[in-house]
């Protein structure tokens, strides 16, 4: 579905990315996984249009995304979250989701100031589409509530409501668990199935090792802006290369000798 062919990234003499090269498998969850600093963000900045590569491609599909700005790299099936938390905090949670929708909307500027019949058809429809996916993060009993006043982990559910409100077929995740409790971390790792289970194939970045390893069907490892490791959890838990890079050197009495 989404592929990195020998891409790099580089801001003036400093390479951020080098020679990248990934497969996201249609209806699989695939993370990406390295130290602080390996240039994981960035990937997604490149494959979303936040960034343009250096050298390489990025396609979907097999379509290249070279050039390509964000929304029109949307309409073509990929949406996003981000690490740091973006959403509308003075506006409902419904209202941020529908505005999730309004690329799929099609009336124009007379249609909304004279409130024709097919505006208000497409935004009962938007809404309804809106509720549902709240229902789908759990956060439907506070449709009507400010985003502002959820807690740290809905926040990030509504984010991700509001992403697939723009009805991708990859959904990418950026640290999606960040901040979240123990428990909070095992009901988003089962929506995230449901996710994957309702069509979606999903990509996510993630610190935290234990989720991923529960999570995902396969993983890249980037150290240094390069893949060291690519393969599935049992495979990357014991790699001395992935051990060596993310938790230390295998000489270290301090490092563990296998990721949890």
């Amino acid at each position: 579905m989404l592929e990195f062919d020998s891409v790099s990234k580089s801001f003036g003499g400093l390479h951020v990315l080098q020679d990248v090269n990934l497969r996201v498998p249609k209806g699989s969850i695939f993370g990406l996984i390295g130290p602080n600093g390996a240039g994981k963000t960035t990937v997604f900045n490149l494959a979303t249009g936040l960034l343009q590569a250096s050298g390489g491609d990025i396609r979907i599909h097999g379509q290249s995304l070279r050039g390509l700005p964000p929304h029109q790299i949307t309409r073509l099936g990929m949406a996003r979250t981000f690490q740091n938390i973006r959403i509308f905090k003075e506006m409902s949670l419904l209202d941020n989701v529908v505005v999730g929708s309004h690329r799929h909307l099609h009336y124009g500027l007379g249609g909304i100031l004279l409130n024709l019949t097919g505006f208000r058809a497409q935004e009962q429809q938007a809404r309804e589409q809106a509720l549902e996916l709240l229902r789908w993060m759990r956060l439907e009993h506070k449709a009507d509530e400010m985003a502002d006043n959820l807690s740290y982990g809905e926040q990030r559910r509504l984010e991700i409501a509001r992403a697939l409100a723009t009805q991708p077929e990859l959904l990418l995740l950026d640290e999606p668990v960040a901040g979240m409790n123990a428990s909070e971390k095992q009901e988003l790792m089962q929506e995230i199935r449901q996710i994957r289970e309702r069509g979606y194939s999903i990509f996510l970045i993630e610190h935290d090792m234990r989720f991923v390893m529960g999570l995902c069907d396969e993983i890249a490892v980037l150290n240094f802006g390069r893949i060291i490791a690519h393969g599935q959890p049992e495979a990357i838990r014991t790699n001395p290369d992935v051990i060596e890079a993310y938790l230390g050197r295998e000489d270290d009495d301090t490092a563990p000798e296998v990721l949890p």
